[in-house]
């Protein structure tokens, strides 16, 4: 997921922070383990695996939470997911965390002492392995949590389910995989079924800045494919056939004009982009087949199906206008990344206690997209942003997601184990249940 996001001073929330996230106790106990979650982080980028391929990486986390003594630790979840169960040593509700485990097929070029050598095939290519997206941090930063909560199970009321979880960028060609299989491998539900779910994202803003935005936090996606059949003939003599390469062209202009003047924006943002064209191979052959490749960004559940409907009208009709036809394939991805506004409302002011400056703040809509919005489907969810961007590096020159430059600054990496620690304890301590006598 590519994150490039700004943030506005967030609203003052009019609530008190509760004395039970116990915040000196879990800053102190950060803190400890500060180095070991880094060479955590380190180890994990110099050692990146694909979607449902993260077989070290599950181990080495399974083993953690075997040694902290949890009372479940289940593997192969989805794949390659693990899924650990500590029961506080009081009762109560459960809560989740989760972090996200694969790395992408980009070839890093960050030049660190650590940077990933690795390399695989990807689509039939050579390509290299890189935690490019930051995930290497989110496995440190949940294997912290799970250090800091262990040691005070005795005092937790309830129980903290951590999640990791493989191919939140997608499963490999044929497979399925992310948040959406752990979900339907039941892992919301069962004797251990939360009632909440957190989670949180690194990118390129200053270091220890977190933010976050209640409601739509991130958009929906979903992949488009445009197949526009016409008649091969020669370039001297298109009269003699059917240029799809003039259908494609008109296509992709009237798609554009659905965003800038068929949908009200107003009410929330869409993006329509093509970002692939694909026909003919010779500059005097007009061929008989373009392809167009896209993504489609929503936050609204029906502009996304009338962005849908109107693409397949659009394509079909400018198609067969000029005497062709046009295969229109929408393949419905990730829904919108939806943060409780409960969760919102009571969470703030905890993440405040650890934002650099002392206070979170609003992030407009962000039109990356990510498939924690699956939990957040089922049960109540919030996700926040940790900005980890390197020290002295202006914002307009660092280095987004997704690239092979993209650099995490590891002192941001406690801020997040405190954060997650934090919004966990408060969740059971207010969202206590009766036991029966």
């Amino acid at each position: 997921m590519r994150l490039v996001f700004t943030f506005s001073l967030l609203t003052l929330l009019a609530i008190p922070m509760a004395a039970s996230a116990d915040v000196l106790s879990i800053e102190a106990a950060a803190d400890a383990i500060e180095d070991k979650v880094i060479a955590w982080r380190r180890d994990f980028h110099s050692h990146p695996e694909l979607g449902n391929r993260e077989f070290r990486t599950a181990k080495i986390i399974a083993t953690h939470l075997r040694r902290l003594k949890f009372d479940e630790v289940q593997t192969k979840v989805a794949h390659t997911g693990v899924v650990g169960v500590l029961k506080g040593g009081k009762p109560g509700p459960v809560v989740a965390l989760r972090a996200d485990m694969d790395a992408l097929p980009v070839t890093e070029q960050t030049g660190l002492d650590y940077a990933s050598k690795a390399t695989t095939q990807w689509r039939g290519q050579e390509t290299g392995v890189m935690h490019a997206c930051g995930h290497d941090a989110h496995i440190a930063i949940l294997m912290g949590v799970a250090e800091v909560l262990a040691t005070r199970r005795s005092q937790i009321q309830g129980t903290v389910k951590f999640i990791f979880q493989p191919a939140e960028e997608g499963a490999p060609p044929g497979e399925q995989g992310g948040a959406e299989l752990m979900v339907a491998d039941g892992v919301l539900e069962g004797d251990s079924a939360p009632g909440a779910i957190f989670g949180l994202h690194v990118g390129p803003v200053t270091a220890g800045v977190i933010g976050f935005k209640p409601e739509g936090m991130q958009a929906a996606s979903d992949g488009l494919e445009i197949t526009i059949n016409g008649q091969q003939t020669h370039g001297a003599m298109p009269w003699a056939g059917v240029d799809p390469i003039v259908v494609a062209a008109q296509v992709i202009n009237s798609v554009q004009g659905i965003v800038s003047r068929q949908i009200d924006i107003t009410q929330a943002p869409a993006i329509v982009t093509f970002g692939s064209i694909n026909g003919g191979n010779r500059g005097n052959i007009i061929p008989a087949q373009v392809k167009l490749t896209g993504t489609i960004r929503t936050f609204d559940e029906n502009m996304r199906l009338s962005i849908h409907e109107r693409i397949q009208r659009i394509a079909t009709s400018v198609a067969q206008g000029n005497g062709a036809t046009a295969e229109v394939v929408i393949d419905k991805g990730y829904p919108v990344t939806y943060n409780d506004p409960a969760l919102a409302k009571q969470m703030g002011p905890i993440l405040d206690q650890f934002a650099l400056g002392g206070q979170a703040l609003i992030v407009p809509p962000i039109t990356a997209s990510e498939d924690f919005a699956f939990y957040a489907q089922k049960i109540p969810g919030f996700f926040f942003m940790l900005g980890v961007a390197p020290e002295g590096e202006a914002p307009n020159e660092v280095a987004p997601n997704h690239s092979p430059f993209f650099v995490v600054n590891d002192k941001a990496l406690s801020v997040g184990v405190k954060a997650l620690s934090s919004v966990a304890l408060e969740w059971l301590a207010t969202n206590q249940i009766t036991i029966s006598e």
